[in-house]
């Protein structure tokens, strides 16, 4: 009985013990996550918008060397260090002193517009002449320096905006091979979600997603051939907006499809997207397909910005999605309900684009994925670390980190198919965009006389997985992306802790209009939340 009644003491002494222990822990780890939330949300720019940063300048408050520096210091802590987000593969490091030229020029009295001192992040498949190389996240590309900047780069510094460094990205672009995790490269490892660290950042414009999210830069570009904007913005709680294929050049940038890539803005508002897109529009000898935009540019998009640009709209809601997570269909209608409060009309298409339209768009990707990465190398000259699409093939079969998570079975389908002038590619073309366009997307615009359509752009990130690689529950990026179309994503609400965008997409040229209903929607629900850098769903 003794030794009966002693062990139950015993049981009881260690049962004890366990509690205390648990809640000491779970006391420590509540202390850790208020110390990491404390460190994070303190600071001095958080959530601030170009306009306001600009007034700032005006009245003294900040130099742009100063709010350089607090952006490199908060990279620091929350990129490198406490939640290690991993977004930024490298920090430029003419920063501060083209800051510091920058301050001394409105010292002159002199402003080069509303990006005058504004720090900008870009994707690293885009090209800058200085000391950062363009890598595509591949180590075949770690030391490549490109010989002239891209379009983009040279509009931006031509705007004034402080290059701050290159974003992370899935590796080239998210088209190498089969079961990918977005936001991982060889060079830059795995970007990580702000809201809750493992789930996924999505791509693969992961890491200038998730770095506006978390307020490291004022602004980033991204990069797009299918949901590269639209789906890191989403997942990462942010406005994306993929212009039409033509309004920005691509040249200097790192290609897959000369037919469907294109470059755009990712920011925290609306504004701040429309005020990036003003400044890299124009006419580039380089890419042919600019002559398209002369008449259907802007240098200033904020003019379309409207309160009550819901009123009176036609909007197309693509049901496609319905279904698959009754979570992201709840969000859905929620937004649909409120679109008709604000005076628009809503009619629901079941489909945008043509059967096999898909299949078309994927072979057109892979020809233009060979021509163009050639014509890529060859523009690094003579001293290029890669000469071809077949060196890249090779050194990646030779490199144990490239090769760790997943195949390169998109490059190697690419090196397969022949050149441009091949029927095969010809046919898949022609049928890629009259199923995108004349059957897809202007056909149902014109039979409903909309002004533009609507959908969610995803469900919520999945958890990072090397082993599986992504797991997409839906998408509504693709009938925008073959057509060569505008689309512009924004918070429409949280599953749980995290967020979900409404993607808003119509007729070529047509960014103005989504402008003004993504405008009128994102005033009249202000959905965007601070991330907090959550280690899981749990806390």
């Amino acid at each position: 009985m003794k030794n009966s009644l002693q062990t139950s003491n015993l049981y009881t002494i260690v049962f004890a013990n366990i509690l205390l222990l648990l809640f000491v822990f779970s006391s420590c780890e509540s202390s850790q996550r208020q110390k990491l939330s404390a460190g994070t949300d303190y600071f001095p720019l958080l959530e601030m918008d170009i306009e306001t940063l600009q007034k700032a300048y005006a009245e003294g408050t900040y130099a742009v060397a100063d709010v350089v520096q607090l952006y490199l210091d908060r990279i620091e802590l929350i990129d490198k260090s406490g939640p290690a987000l991993n977004s930024i593969i490298i920090l430029n490091p003419d920063a501060m002193e083209i800051a510091k030229e920058m301050d001394r020029e409105l010292a002159e009295g002199k402003s080069r517009g509303p990006l005058h001192g504004i720090p900008v992040l870009l994707k690293d498949n885009i090209d800058t002449h200085d000391r950062m190389p363009n890598t595509a996240g591949s180590r075949a590309m770690a030391n490549s320096f490109p010989l002239k900047d891209s379009f983009v780069a040279q509009k931006l510094r031509e705007a004034g905006a402080v290059i701050l460094g290159k974003a992370n990205l899935s590796e080239w672009a998210n088209f190498r091979g089969e079961l990918s995790s977005s936001g991982w490269s060889g060079v830059g490892g795995q970007t990580r979600n702000p809201y809750v660290l493992d789930r996924n950042p999505c791509g693969s414009s992961s890491g200038s997603g998730a770095a506006v999210s978390a307020n490291l830069t004022m602004f980033a570009i991204g990069t797009e051939t299918n949901g590269s904007i639209v789906c890191p913005s989403h997942a990462n709680g942010i406005v994306g907006l993929k212009p039409t294929v033509g309004l920005i050049s691509r040249s200097g940038i790192i290609p897959i499809a000369y037919n469907l890539d294109i470059a755009g803005p990712m920011a925290r508002t609306v504004r701040d997207a429309a005020i990036a897109l003003g400044a890299m529009v124009g006419v580039d000898p380089d890419d042919q397909l600019t002559s398209l935009s002369e008449g259907n540019y802007h240098t200033d998009y904020t003019q379309f910005l409207n309160k009550d640009g819901l009123q009176g709209k036609r909007i197309g809601f693509f049901t496609a999605a319905q279904g698959r997570n009754f979570k992201v269909d709840t969000l859905m209608l929620l937004a649909l309900e409120y679109m008709k409060s604000r005076g628009a009309e809503i009619i629901e298409i079941d489909q945008v684009t043509a059967p096999g339209t898909g299949n078309h768009a994927f072979q057109v990707m892979l020809f233009e994925y060979k021509d163009g990465l050639n014509k890529y190398f060859a523009s690094l000259g003579p001293d290029a670390p890669i000469k071809s699409l077949e060196e890249l093939i090779e050194f990646n079969k030779s490199d144990s980190i490239s090769m760790q998570h997943y195949n390169q079975a998109y490059l190697e389908m690419a090196q397969e198919k022949g050149g441009l002038d091949s029927q095969e590619y010809l046919d898949a073309l022609a049928a890629m965009h009259k199923g995108a366009r004349e059957e897809g997307i202007d056909k149902v615009m014109n039979e409903h006389n909309l002004d533009a359509i609507i959908a969610p752009t995803g469900s919520p990130a999945w958890k990072t997985d090397w082993v599986n690689g992504d797991s997409f529950q839906l998408g509504s990026s693709s009938p925008a992306a073959h057509a060569g179309y505008p689309n512009i994503t924004l918070p429409m609400g949280f599953v749980d802790n995290l967020p979900v965008g409404i993607s808003i997409f119509g007729r070529a040229w047509s960014e103005p209009v989504l402008l003004e209903i993504a405008y009128a929607y994102e005033q009249g629900t202000k959905h965007r939340k601070i991330p907090q850098f959550l280690v899981n769903d749990m806390d």
